[in-house]
């Protein structure tokens, strides 16, 4: 990692050469641009010609490459994300040697025979109409370029290619375990992302993905009688020809393109009065109560659509796809895949969490290899109050599961920071309670250190400034740190760069004095309830020093806690029956146990 975390203002120094697509630089307020922002774009041309029997296809790309960044390029890398699907690749080496491996993989990579594997097999590329040299290392194809490409160059690569859709075992596959014929994420050669850190050409092991931003053209030809679904606007009606139907696609402004086949797909839409089309794909051969379930899901998912374009920021395209397929429940551009034979309470709870990653990862296109909490974590605080939104039984915490995964993994002894990378946690439930979790209580907390509100404004603000860009962990800081004019490096290190942890108790309570204890190495301003001998309640507020500033609040605003000074006293108004610290709960104590103190 050469340069974690940086922040737009931390990109000064580089001078950008080449113009960024002016529709990525739409954003108003803090242009990212003025402050020497730069990213890559890839335009794809494809036509994919698809056989069912054996489930192979031939492909053609055309690939525009635009080098916005101020670097010579003389390499290029490209994703190859099928052939993990292949006994001894690094994915199934990875499932069977670590200790809670997905159930989902397992061993299962490496008892496929040779028509079940996935593959991508490139069988000639060029440059600006030249061949060039290249070379498949698993997962990963790496070229090197007869020219190097300069600074604000555009170069054209023309590649053609075999590939076989592997068994389902991970995302994608054919003949998923609830029958879906194709599932095709990730199935394409994916031109690897160039940024300020450099190539990111990471292997698939298990984790997920970073791309770079750009249009797609596709037009897929396979079976006249499969239905077609997934990223991408329809153009005109399907054509046929020797029994095949071609669908052309085009796809602008995303990242990624994704779909799905199957010939026994329902198709139902629900136009949104100003929203986009909403499409639902789902296997006719379900049982009757999935069926009914799937029939429920389009009026909900509208409703999920306007709170998350309310409470972040309107959802840019004209359409949305939520398809049966896959292996479980994943996000791609305009669409999800998730598997459909779940209660009506799953379906939805999991519809709500992939929609919500149509913001944070395919419009806020964070990097999910590296920051994976980011999206994950983020999308679980969102989708967390949208479906608490959507329930007649309110809770008054909806992010309470996140704290209590969170708190597991902070006392478990084997937490590891937010800055490792996906592919490096020790254990997919150290992952899991990280990226998922810690992620959501960072967002939570957040509101708990600035206010509700803040919160509020700063994650609409943070959308404004960084979609169609990628932006990274200090960006949110730094965002809130606008919005409330405080500074919040310290909640950025001490959560999201280290396993520090929070816990705070109350030393001493006479008569009216009250001592408190920073007892964990994290600094937190602090909420205070008193109640007093005679049955009244006062609030009070502690601020941080290091915050200089103090959020919104009624409670009674009392003398700043300057971190390395480990006890706090002070004074309520009248004799103290009991204490509490934080009793909203939205702190992330790691021991409750000290925050009460009662006077017997």
């Amino acid at each position: 990692m050469k340069h974690s975390f940086l922040s737009l203002f931390s990109l000064l120094i580089l001078v950008s050469c080449g113009s960024t697509e002016k529709a990525l630089q739409s954003t108003n307020s803090v242009n990212a641009s003025t402050f020497g922002y730069w990213q890559q774009h890839v335009d794809y041309t494809m036509e994919i010609d698809m056989d069912v029997n054996n489930y192979q296809y031939k492909g053609t790309q055309k690939l525009v490459y635009t080098n916005n960044s101020p670097d010579v390029l003389n390499r290029v890398y490209y994703h190859l994300y099928f052939n993990a699907f292949q006994p001894g690749s690094e994915m199934d080496v990875r499932s069977r040697t670590i200790n809670d491996p997905d159930r989902r993989v397992g061993d299962r990579i490496s008892k496929l025979q040779p028509n079940e594997i996935g593959y991508i097999k490139v069988n000639s590329l060029q440059q600006n109409g030249t061949s060039i040299s290249y070379e498949t290392v698993g997962t990963v194809l790496e070229v090197t370029l007869n020219k190097p490409i300069q600074p604000g160059e555009k170069v054209t690569f023309n590649m053609d290619f075999d590939a076989q859709v592997p068994i389902q075992v991970r995302r994608s596959g054919r003949n998923s375990s609830e029958g879906v014929a194709l599932s095709m994420s990730q199935w394409y050669p994916k031109l690897a992302e160039y940024d300020d850190e450099g190539w990111h050409a990471d292997p698939y092991i298990g984790r997920e993905f970073h791309g770079v931003w750009g249009d797609f053209d596709v037009k897929l030809s396979i079976d006249k009688d499969y239905i077609v679904g997934g990223t991408g606007y329809l153009q005109g009606e399907p054509t046929l020809k020797s029994g095949k139907k071609t669908h052309h696609f085009k796809a602008p402004k995303v990242h990624d393109f994704t779909w799905a086949a199957d010939p026994d797909y329902i198709h139902d839409t629900l136009q949104m009065p100003n929203g986009p089309l909403l499409h639902f794909y789902y296997k006719k051969t379900l049982d009757q109560k999935y069926l009914d379930n799937w029939k429920k899901l389009p009026a909900e998912t509208a409703k999920l659509m306007e709170f998350f374009s309310e409470h972040i920021g309107d959802y840019p395209y004209d359409q949305y796809s939520v398809i049966q397929g896959g292996d479980g429940g994943m996000e791609y551009a305009m669409s999800t895949l998730i598997t459909g034979e779940r209660s009506y309470g799953s379906l939805l709870g999991v519809t709500a969490h992939e929609l919500a990653h149509k913001w944070f990862q395919f419009i806020l296109a964070s990097n999910e290899s590296k920051h994976e909490w980011m999206d994950e974590g983020f999308t679980s605080y969102i989708s967390n109050l949208a479906m608490n939104s959507l329930s007649e039984n309110k809770k008054s915490n909806p992010l309470s599961g996140s704290y209590r995964g969170y708190l597991a993994l902070a006392n478990s002894g084997v937490e590891q920071p937010l800055t490792t990378h996906s592919d490096r946690y020790a254990s997919n439930g150290v992952y899991g309670a990280a990226a998922y979790s810690k992620g959501a209580v960072f967002l939570a907390q957040l509101g708990y250190v600035i206010g509700d509100d803040n919160l509020d404004k700063t994650i609409k603000k943070y959308y404004q400034d960084f979609k169609f860009k990628h932006p990274k962990p200090f960006d949110i800081i730094r965002t809130a740190e606008r919005i409330t004019d405080f500074e919040l490096d310290w909640y950025f290190i001490d959560f999201a760069q280290t396993t520090n942890t929070i816990d705070y108790g109350i030393a001493s309570v006479e008569g009216k004095s009250i001592t408190l204890e920073r007892i964990g190495l994290m600094p937190m301003p602090l909420d205070i309830s008193v109640t007093y001998t005679d049955g009244s309640t006062e609030n009070f507020y502690i601020p941080l020093q290091m915050m200089r500033g103090e959020k919104p609040t009624s409670a009674t605003t009392i003398n700043d806690w300057a971190w390395a000074i480990p006890t706090y006293s002070f004074d309520a108004k009248k004799a103290v029956k009991s204490v509490e610290i934080d009793n909203s709960q939205m702190m992330a104590d790691v021991d409750r146990t000290n925050n009460v103190f009662t006077i017997k």
